[in-house]
């Protein structure tokens, strides 16, 4: 009885209140914006419209393109790009950022080189050697970024050069070629009869367990408050230095499985190999709707961010555009994906149902 007492009481007061021309307390939904915004006017949508009319676009204009071939060398070429993307994503969304990944990807190349051909390792035990190299290289940022507190941006410039001056000067000059013809010719191996190459499972499997980690667990909803403010994160409860270690700790791991594919796909180990490749995984990131600053971002976004990129990537080639021109519109695309968000929060922020409650 009192309790309806009591609402009958507020529901009366805020009556008066309008009737008065007051402020009456406004509602969650009044505060929220139509479901039209949510769903349309995000830097998601938008990235996977846009790679909707590249798609057809490429299909209609580009001599080649269309047909199931192209499609396996487009999943062939973007595989690396996918798997390095996954934790680079979970690295942006706590506000920082790993330059290193093509660098260790180019060490976990060498030395499975070296394991399997100069040492006459079995190739799995060769790739186990790299992905602890890999793994290594990933605590040796997580441990200056986490716990020393150096900014990731000069630590990971100094490991991109630092890795990558491992790789060269194991094997100089020289390139390994000798790998067992059988793991070379799994990694462009297809799925029973089709024309999926056999990388999707891994890829796929990696796509699953990043967004169960990111999206639907504690320690994914821990990094968008660190990305938010991780002196609020740490009061909250969120051990803010190990899930930064972590995060880097998987930026190496999966950095060094994807150097192993890119060595078996083409059939050499040289320190140079996957040199550039992070322009590209930042662009495929934040071109997905992730937050240079951290605190927002989702997968959906970076992958659709990914094929993208390949798609234009493969397009223009068969156009018979060079590699510095594609570079160039990546570039300009990795300054599109800064602006973006910008302009897609201007547009949300003229939501009508905001201009109503403001006014």
């Amino acid at each position: 009885m009192n309790s309806t007492t009591t609402r009958a009481g507020a529901d009366s007061s805020a009556a008066e209140k309008v009737s008065l021309g007051e402020d009456a307390p406004r509602t969650y939904k009044q505060y929220h914006r139509p479901w039209f915004f949510r769903t349309f006017i995000t830097t998601e949508f938008l990235i996977i419209a846009l790679l909707a009319m590249v798609w057809i676009w490429a299909n209609i204009s580009v001599d080649g393109f269309s047909g199931p071939l192209t499609v396996r060398y487009l999943l062939l070429d973007i595989a690396p790009l996918m798997m390095i993307a996954l934790p680079m994503t979970l690295i942006i969304v706590t506000g920082q950022i790993d330059l290193s990944v093509a660098s260790t990807m180019g060490l976990s190349s060498v030395v499975v080189g070296i394991a399997h051909v100069q040492w006459g390792l079995s190739l799995p035990m060769a790739g186990m050697l790299a992905i602890l190299v890999g793994v290594a290289c990933g605590a040796f940022n997580g441990f200056f970024v986490a716990y020393v507190k150096l900014p990731s941006l000069a630590v990971t410039i100094g490991t991109l050069a630092l890795f990558r001056g491992l790789a060269v000067g194991l094997l100089g000059t020289t390139a390994l070629t000798d790998f067992d013809p059988d793991w070379t010719s799994l990694a462009g191996a297809s799925i029973g009869d089709t024309r999926v190459p056999l990388v999707v499972v891994p890829v796929v499997g990696l796509i699953a367990i990043f967004v169960v980690l990111l999206h639907f667990t504690p320690f994914g909803r821990g990094l968008y408050d660190i990305g938010h403010n991780d002196v609020t994160a740490r009061f909250s409860g969120v051990n803010v230095a190990r899930s930064q270690m972590i995060t880097f700790v998987l930026s190496g791991a999966v950095s060094a499985f994807a150097g192993i594919y890119y060595t078996l796909r083409y059939g050499n180990s040289r320190g140079d190999n996957a040199m550039g490749l992070e322009l590209e995984v930042i662009a495929a990131v934040l071109l997905g709707g992730v937050l240079i600053f951290g605190g927002r971002g989702a997968l959906h976004g970076v992958l659709a961010g990914v094929l993208l990129i390949g798609v234009i990537s493969s397009a223009l080639r068969l156009e018979g555009v060079t590699v510095n021109v594609i570079n160039i519109i990546i570039g300009v695309l990795l300054i599109a994906s800064v602006i973006t968000p910008q302009i897609v929060g201007g547009l949300q922020r003229r939501s009508p149902k905001k201009r109503k409650a403001a006014s």
